[in-house]
């Protein structure tokens, strides 16, 4: 095990780096580190992350990455450069996947007692080659879906494993090891590879258009739940559009659009002197009772304890 701490007033990232470089940009505490033989084909980190991170920029990796929230809540938005920002609200067993080409930028805002805590994955570009290789033929390695708050509980069972390893006195068996960073691997272009040419459909939204509905949710939470200009706004059919958002996010885009305004609502309650009934207006609930009911059903309190949190 590795322990060390990031240091807040690191240089200017560049636009790409590598995963071991990859961890200087980013504020927190490294908990947990793999290092030795066992974890050739693997760069794993377990971080503890502040509670409120300002805006900062991610360089791009050549090395598909898994991000696993391990405990706490947040929220965490994401833009592309000059782009709006996108929110995903997360929770333990959420995950991030991304092999992003490009840097982009990352904030965000735990909501949640306990502390903020990720896993950080990379899988080595040569495993990640050649199982492409074996699962689909072909000359080059697909690309990822981009997939942002997402649920999976292969992924999750699969990664758990993993941390277990990572924890282990002698630092994990190196056949484990390896055996569990190919399953991964296969795991990941079986479900994510954007052009699996064993199966055409998507597994889920592309990232842009991911980002296009969340965005646009992000902006109607004072309006009634609309999905047929929802699916407009992405240029899907309503039922394509709705398999696949929850595909990529674990839940319907109607659970989806009920979390982002309990979201907002925290954020107002514990940010502003703005009464109760007004914040539950502005997400668009007109009845004060209903309002409280869907907020204690999500959050566990009533808008009025979380408030005296």
């Amino acid at each position: 095990m590795q322990i060390a701490e990031v240091l807040d007033e690191a240089a200017a990232p560049p636009e790409r780096t590598s995963p071991l470089g990859l961890d200087q940009y980013i504020a927190g505490r490294t908990l947990v580190s793999g290092d030795g033989p066992a974890w050739n084909d693997l760069f794993v980190q377990v971080y503890s992350r502040r509670d409120k991170q300002e805006p900062f920029l991610v360089p791009a990796v050549a090395e598909p990455l898994i991000v696993w929230v391990m405990s706490g809540e947040a929220i965490v938005e994401e833009r592309e450069l000059g782009g709006d920002w996108v929110a995903n609200t997360v929770m333990i067993g959420d995950f991030f996947l991304t092999r992003s080409p490009t840097p982009y930028e990352m904030r965000w805002r735990s909501t949640g007692r306990a502390p903020f805590q990720v896993m950080h994955l990379y899988l080595s570009v040569p495993l990640f080659e050649r199982v492409a290789k074996e699962v689909l033929g072909g000359d080059g390695p697909p690309a990822l879906l981009d997939v942002s708050g997402g649920k999976d509980e292969q992924l999750s069972h699969l990664l758990a494993l993993i941390h277990q390893e990572l924890t282990a006195e002698g630092k994990g068996s190196q056949l484990f090891v390896q055996g569990l960073a190919q399953s991964l691997a296969v795991h990941l272009i079986r479900s994510y590879a954007s052009n699996n040419t064993q199966d055409k459909r998507q597994t889920a939204l592309p990232g842009f258009k991911l980002r296009r509905a969340v965005a646009f949710l992000e902006e109607h939470l004072a309006d009634p739940f609309n999905l047929a200009q929802l699916a407009v706004t992405v240029g899907m059919s309503e039922f394509h559009f709705s398999r696949l958002f929850k595909k990529a996010t674990g839940v319907s885009p109607s659970r989806y659009f009920i979390r982002r305004r309990v979201a907002k609502a925290q954020q107002l309650l514990q940010e502003t002197d703005t009464s109760i009934i007004e914040i539950g207006m502005s997400v668009g609930y007109s009845s004060p009772s209903h309002f409280a009911q869907v907020f204690r059903r999500e959050t566990g309190l009533p808008p009025s304890h979380y408030r005296r949190r």
